[in-house]
């Protein structure tokens, strides 16, 4: 594959050579970076399932399909476009009247909610009823049931480039009428006094009001009625009662479970009810019920990405929340301004950005967005830490909102693209690698573009903060099934630049145990840069890192320890110490799941594993370029085997697999009695026991201590 020229490094300059020992920024250890990984990846991606291919995303089948809704409720947002000229033009924006039949086919399906009783009596008594609610939760088809329950002659639909100012001019005639979402701003509130003469003209004409708004903090003296929506699965029976069959479909397991994953919005119930209504028992029908979800939410974040309604700033908001979904609030809030004042540049280059110091509470914000929050503890170095976590109630969005603003609006790439990369050099560990998963979701919709625009530039980077992010990023890539980037990483271990083999090196490491049946793959691809054997001292030790991350963690260790074995055979030495270096140092780590942990646990009761082991033990001790390290790894192992009665079983069985010859034995026998203890004490019990192990014709006898 070739890769796109970097902007950081152009084609036509020299390619920069590796930063010397000493100068470069301090290589983090691998181990921690595949923890950092792990511990801050969101959970669609490391989650149960990860996969995505078809409509399958995150291990469940999500969506909205077809049909349509009676009553003109609708999924997502709205446009609306505003004049601004004098209040004679009132005239020139006139009301209509919405027909009664399509009034009666609402009021059909409709169901109440818990405050209709509440509305409708104020509505009454007032004649004037501001109607508030989250997006979508069904306030504006309330409100023309509200008028026609009243028993209005007509119900009339006022303009939407109705103001505060013009709104008196409008109610003109006898019956009801409904402004939908009428658009507040800090310079356009609705007053007290603006309602007073609504209702002074209201008793003239013996009409009504209701003005549907989202929740604002621009209704001064205004006291709005908080409009919640009914449930969900109420909405698909009101749909369906004129079914005689209706109790059987709503018993279908994919209703059930339609249902059981709510909350649900009334728009997006009343449209699963349509397509549950064309229900025939039929394979497809099933389906496009299995399907539903999924589609609704691409519909969804199409809606509000494409509502020019909506404030560029809540815009941001929704992307910074899709890249740190499930993570503290205070991080998207915070991250969404600066993204903010990249679209503002872009959108309005002449103007300096302003970011308001005060503005919506978090809990509009997330209403706004969709989304919610609650407080949970968040885990840190020095402990688990409350903290207020925003996320979407269902976990595909976040991956289908960053590819749709990838791929449906490329506009916004440059303030994306610059954003990410500002991301990528943060210091907080979540905020690096939320920048990863989100470039990876971007590779996964677009990949020639992401790498491109962001992986290839962190993988050119002398710096080694944005050469883990890239790598980071292709693991995640990978993980969500983008194409081609195993062909990528393998292309780029042999790559003429340094830094995109380091990166390539590193994420092969990362990669294989998460994706175990990649480990093979992926050790032949550093296998065969080591076999070019002109790596400088820091490529070896990032191939012999990546080497050992392969034993860290899977249910695949002793596949991966066949593969060493097999490694030992090649016939290009510098391929055979990659095996025996890899394998030492992921021996020598006594971290929770270690190999030694493994090894007691499942290793030495697998025959094919307990022999492939103990033979790249015995390799790596007659390698005199091995034998130190691989001394100090047993002592790791005896070490945890003092703490662990599995492991010093595991290491009692290991033992007599390694001597071969008398030098095996004398070789073990003093490291056994020179060893110390972890606190620098006289050597461990447990190595009594071992050298007991090594010399069974004098285990009776007492060891003295050295």
């Amino acid at each position: 594959m070739t890769t796109p020229a970097s902007e950081e490094v152009p084609a036509a300059q020299p390619v920069p050579s590796e930063p010397e020992e000493g100068t470069a920024e301090r290589t983090q250890e691998a181990r921690a970076a595949q923890r950092e990984l792990f511990a801050h990846t969101p959970g669609f991606i490391l989650g149960p399932g990860a996969g995505f291919g078809g409509s399958l995303v995150g291990g469940a089948q999500h969506g909205v399909s077809g049909g349509q809704v009676t009553g003109d409720v609708f999924l997502g947002g709205k446009t609306e476009i505003h004049h601004h000229g004098d209040a004679s033009a009132a005239h020139l924006t006139p009301s209509g009247e919405i027909p009664r039949e399509h009034l009666e086919a609402l009021a059909e399906v409709f169901v109440d909610g818990p405050v209709f009783e509440t509305a409708l009596r104020r509505l009454r008594e007032e004649r004037v009823l501001v109607l508030s609610g989250a997006h979508a939760c069904g306030r504006y088809a309330a409100a023309r049931i509200l008028l026609h329950r009243l028993g209005v002659p007509a119900v009339h639909a006022l303009s939407s480039e109705t103001t505060p100012s013009t709104l008196t001019a409008q109610l003109d005639r006898p019956g009801g009428h409904v402004l939908r979402d009428l658009p507040l701003t800090r310079n356009r509130p609705l007053r007290e006094n603006h309602l007073y003469a609504a209702v002074d003209r209201l008793k003239q004409t013996d009409g009504y009001l209701v003005i549907t708004v989202e929740r604002s903090p621009y209704l001064p003296g205004v006291p709005p009625l908080a409009w919640e929506p009914p449930d969900a699965e109420d909405v698909v029976r009101a749909h369906l009662r004129r079914r005689e069959d209706a109790g059987r479909l709503l018993g279908l397991a994919p209703v059930r479970e339609f249902l059981a994953r709510g909350p649900h919005r009334p728009v997006e119930a009343a449209e699963f009810a349509e397509v549950l209504a064309g229900y025939d028992g039929s394979a497809e029908a099933a389906a496009r019920l299995a399907d539903f979800g999924q589609a609704a939410v691409v519909k969804q974040c199409r809606d509000r990405l494409s509502d020019t309604g909506t404030d560029l700033r809540d815009k941001a908001f929704l992307i910074a929340l899709a890249v740190f979904d499930q993570a503290p609030y205070v991080l998207a809030a915070e991250l969404a301004d600066k993204l903010f004042v990249h679209f503002q540049r872009l959108q309005e280059p002449e103007q300096p950005p302003e970011i308001p110091v005060f503005g919506p509470s978090a809990e509009e914000r997330l209403e706004r967005a969709g989304a919610e929050g609650e407080t949970r503890d968040e885990s840190t170095e020095w402990g688990p830490v409350p903290q207020f976590t925003a996320y979407f109630p269902r976990e595909d969005t976040p991956h289908v909102l960053l590819s749709e603003v990838w791929t449906g609006h490329p506009s916004a790439r440059p303030a994306l693209v610059t954003w990410l990369r500002e991301l990528a050099r943060d210091g907080r560990p979540v905020v690096r690698t939320r920048a990863a998963a989100a470039a990876a979701v971007l590779a996964r919709a677009d990949l020639p573009s992401a790498v491109a625009l962001l992986i290839d530039g962190w993988a050119v980077s002398r710096a080694f903060g944005p050469r883990v992010t890239a790598a980071n990023t292709l693991v995640l890539a990978q993980l969500l099934n983008a194409p081609v980037v195993l062909r990528l990483l393998t292309g780029w271990c042999t790559d003429s630049h340094w830094a995109r083999r380091w990166t390539a090196i590193r994420a092969l490491g990362l990669l294989a145990p998460l994706r175990p049946d990649l480990a093979a793959p992926a050790l032949s691809a550093l296998a065969a840069r080591a076999r070019v054997d002109d790596s400088t001292p820091a490529e070896s030790d990032n191939l012999v890192e990546s080497t050992a991350l392969l034993l860290s963690v899977g249910t695949r260790r002793g596949e991966m320890l066949s593969e060493l074995v097999r490694l030992l055979q090649h016939d290009t030495p510098s391929v055979r110490a990659l095996a025996l270096a890899g394998f030492v140092r992921a021996c020598d780590n006594a971290d929770e799941g270690a190999l030694v942990e493994w090894y007691a646990d499942t290793g030495m009761y697998e025959t094919d594993s307990a022999r492939d082991l103990a033979a790249l033990w015995r390799a790596a001790l007659g390698d005199r370029a091995h034998t130190r390290q691989a001394l100090n790894a047993l002592q790791t192992w005896t070490q945890v085997a003092q703490r662990s009665p599995d492991a010093a079983r595991a290491l009692e069985f290991l033992l007599p697999a390694l001597i071969v010859t008398a030098a095996d034995r004398d070789r073990l026998d003093h490291e056994l009695r020179t060893m110390r203890a972890e606190d620098g004490g006289p050597r461990p019990p447990v190595a009594d026991r071992l050298l007991a192990v090594l010399h069974p014709s004098v285990s009776a006898q007492p060891q003295s201590r050295s």
